[in-house]
């Protein structure tokens, strides 16, 4: 068995999420929910 060395600053840290978007097919509704998302974003992070 091979070790496996741990490359520094090559990690890649995933938000969980996998999400389309396209603005030019956007309604209301969309773009009101997409900042909704964005502020919960904010608070979360700043939480941590």
């Amino acid at each position: 068995m091979g070790k496996k060395k741990k490359q520094r600053n090559q990690e890649v840290v995933s938000d969980g999420r996998d999400i389309e978007f396209s603005q030019e097919l956007a309604d209301q509704d969309d773009i009101e929910a997409q900042e909704r998302s964005q502020a919960a974003d904010r608070r979360a992070k700043k939480k941590k």
